[in-house]
């Protein structure tokens, strides 16, 4: 398959926003020795980048809607570089939350604008793989780039990733400046008229799944180090393998899916990927101290990780059709709640001294209830009706 190289800026952003969003999690026991705080106390480093997120989106989406999609990227990663970049020398466990909480601001806005331009370069019945490409440098980051920077931050300090993650926002204004195409903005619309599909039931549905479906898997992702390390007898210098491992998974379930999707259609292929994450969950509970199974688990919980990404935001964009962005934003929101969700609440059987399995547990009841939405959702929206033709994603021509 021939890459289109207009997606490339995107997936490259996706590649340094997936650096600093995952990264942490494999420094975790890093950061708390460097700071002098427990290792869930670092997990909520995890939540305010996370909540960063949540705030930023449908703020930065609001104001910026009126201007040139291109415009608006290449501000909200010069953004995300400077708040990363400064995130290198924040002397003390106050002010990195600050600064998490920061980078996280332009991080939703940046996929939420992404995920519509994504969609509007894509031909007909090819918009949840164009997505999916997008995502593509997200599923790389963790392939690649997170063992990597986890390598680095082990081996010589763990401040060093933040200005590797700078480095490559760098690279992403370059390409967004390059070979991004100018896309026109929709200048007939404001911040309230963008919000209005929040009175969609349709729309909070979508959100339900990924907020809380979601955050199983966080419960797992968050405390990944001490689950190998302690759990499943790993040496923390093999945990850069691990996370290769999970990175694997992502790259191939990212792409898998926006294939499924194409194919099954969205609605079948997120209840399907969502009942296979409360399964896959509860193999990591009651397998985790198997080394080999933790290993094959890691493989699969990764894929299912990024399976659903390209399918979910195309039964958003198909729930909100007038307001495409806003609603892709939210649904960058909704993934961070389901990150600050589940390394939250993931972290509550920690703090009663039970083992590092247990967030997998927790993982299980948020999938379950993810599961019910989807089905839910898929009762009432997953067949073709005239609202649904109407809600279908519309590819927009743009300079190419």
């Amino acid at each position: 398959m021939k890459i289109d190289k207009r997606i490339i800026p995107l997936a490259i952003g996706g590649l340094g926003i997936g650096t600093t969003e995952f990264t942490v999690m494999g420094l975790l026991p890093d950061i708390a020795n460097t700071l002098k705080i427990t290792i869930p106390e670092a997990g909520h480093l995890i939540s305010a980048y996370a909540m960063g997120v949540v705030i930023g989106a449908p703020i930065l989406i609001g104001y910026s809607v009126k201007f040139p999609p291109k415009k608006v990227l290449m501000v909200l990663m010069i953004l995300f570089t400077l708040f990363n970049g400064l995130s290198a020398v924040m002397p003390d466990y106050t002010s990195m939350l600050i600064m998490r909480f920061m980078s996280g601001l332009p991080h939703g806005a940046f996929f939420g604008v992404g995920t519509v331009v994504a969609s509007r370069m894509a031909g007909k019945g090819k918009e949840a793989l164009y997505i999916s490409l997008m995502f593509t440098g997200l599923t790389v980051a963790n392939l690649l780039m997170v063992p990597l920077v986890t390598y680095i931050g082990h081996v010589y300090h763990w401040r060093i990733y933040f200005a590797i993650v700078a480095l490559i926002g760098l690279f992403a204004i370059l390409f967004l400046k390059l070979w991004l195409p100018a896309i026109e903005s929709n200048q007939d619309t404001h911040f309230l008229e963008e919000l209005k599909f929040l009175k969609n039931k349709q729309s909070w549905l979508v959100l339900g799944i990924t907020a809380i479906g979601f955050g199983g898997l966080f419960t797992w992702f968050s405390y990944i180090t001490p689950l190998m390390t302690i759990v499943a007898g790993i040496q923390s210098n093999q945990m850069a393998y691990v996370m290769i491992l999970a990175g694997a998974g992502m790259v191939v379930g990212n792409l898998a899916g926006g294939f499924i999707s194409d194919r099954l259609g969205p609605e079948k292929t997120c209840a399907l990927l969502i009942f296979l994450m409360m399964i896959s969950l509860a193999g990591v509970f009651f397998l985790a101290e198997h080394k080999n199974m933790a290993l094959v688990l890691t493989f699969i919980c990764g894929a299912l990780s990024m399976s659903v990404a390209a399918p979910i935001n195309i039964m958003m964009m198909k729930a909100a059709p007038k307001s495409e962005m806003m609603a892709a934003a939210f649904m960058q929101a909704a993934f961070n709640i389901a990150n600050a969700m589940g390394a939250f609440l993931g972290g509550i059987p920690l703090e009663y001294g039970l083992s590092f399995k247990y967030p997998s547990l927790v993982g299980v009841g948020m999938t379950f209830i993810g599961l019910a939405i989807s089905l839910r959702y898929r009762y009432l929206y997953g067949k073709e009706s005239p609202e649904n033709e109407d809600a279908s994603v519309e590819c927009v021509p743009c300079d190419k």
